[in-house]
């Protein structure tokens, strides 16, 4: 394995009551992993990050991704900067556009050029946290503008620095944008090695430099399937479960390109024709084997954490394993042993 590149390994996690995410905290450190990389559906991301941070000061808490246009600027930075203290500067927040129908139906909130509102969202954030600090409010933007923090308003200092501020990026319009404003790109869980070469990395860079920025100053931050185990019997499962991931996020149009870089074009047209006639065993079957090895590290207990570095090293600072919080509800030993794999990589990788 080299050595060259330390690696964080997460869990990904999301949607448990905060006593559950209190006792995951525990468990996940306890296993190995350096952190939480906890998405937002059902339940609030920053909750179950403030309950995982009381419950064990220091462990790496990320939003991944939290959504930002429901909530203000100012709401989301007094947010992050809460969570930032209570970890002990361990926070990262990760904010998403999420989708139209979501934002707009689920939400009851705006929408339109979700690029440059989430790229100026970033910087009204940012200019909050400098409002936190004592530096005069003043924000003009096109979506937002901020201009009035007196102290008592203000959560004041805090003896940590600011929170490192991420964004969810799949196309290369968003991804040269985080290279631009960004501290780290959630990468989407449908990647590829391909995609992460040919699109992730040169995007990113390509938007950092403009800025002026060392485009190494971006942590990448990449969701994994793993397909672990030393029997067929042991890695069918997790293959599955891959299998029916890479299919459900495969039926979103703006994806298709990520199957095309892999000269499989009309993946996506073939899943949703199955979604759209109710046929979702039907979905799953469009991702055949081949298909699926190039979106999952697959390998024996004892190869996994060569494997993940072999794929990642290098470009991924952080590796989040998609599969560890669905094993710590159904299958304690398996989330035990992918702790172990995470703390062999991220003592190598020093």
């Amino acid at each position: 394995m080299v050595g060259h590149h330390f690696m964080r390994v997460d869990v990904l996690t999301g949607g448990l009551s905060l006593a559950q995410m209190q006792q995951l905290a525990r468990d996940a450190s306890a296993a190995g992993f350096s952190g939480l990389v906890v998405t937002e559906a059902g339940r609030t991301a920053y909750l179950q990050c403030a309950a995982a941070a009381l419950a064990v000061p220091g462990l790496e808490l990320l939003t991944g991704v939290a959504v930002a246009f429901p909530r203000s600027p100012m709401v989301t930075a007094q947010t992050a900067w809460e969570l930032a203290e209570a970890s002990g500067g361990h926070f990262r927040l990760g904010l998403g556009t999420q989708v139209r129908a979501h934002i707009e139906r689920r939400y009851g909130s705006a929408f339109e050029h979700p690029g440059p509102r989430l790229v100026e969202y970033v910087r009204a954030v940012r200019a909050c946290f400098a409002g936190f600090r004592g530096e005069p409010l003043a924000f003009d933007g096109h979506f937002t503008k901020l201009s009035l923090l007196s102290a008592m308003w203000s959560p004041g200092k805090i003896a940590v620095d600011d929170p490192p501020v991420d964004i969810a990026a799949v196309n290369p319009w968003m991804l040269r944008a985080a290279g631009r404003v960004a501290d780290g790109v959630h990468v989407h869980p449908l990647n590829h090695p391909g995609y992460l070469r040919d699109v992730v990395v040169p995007n990113v860079a390509q938007g950092a430099t403009e800025t002026g920025r060392d485009p190494s100053a971006v942590q990448l931050i990449v969701p994994c399937f793993t397909v672990a185990g030393d029997t067929p019997e042991e890695r069918a499962p997790w293959r599955e479960l891959a299998r029916t991931q890479v299919a459900f996020y495969g039926s979103t149009p703006n994806y298709a390109f990520v199957f095309e870089l892999l000269g499989r074009t009309g993946t996506t047209e073939a899943i949703r024709e199955r979604q759209k006639a109710g046929d979702f065993a039907g979905m799953t079957k469009v991702i055949d084997d081949e298909l699926l090895a190039s979106f999952v590290v697959e390998g024996s207990w004892d190869e996994m954490a060569d494997r993940i570095v072999d794929r990642f090293g290098g470009v991924a600072e952080r590796v989040v394993l998609y599969p560890a919080g669905m094993a710590y509800a159904s299958n304690r030993e398996h989330f035990d042993r992918l702790g172990a794999v995470a703390r062999t990589i991220t003592e190598v990788s020093r």
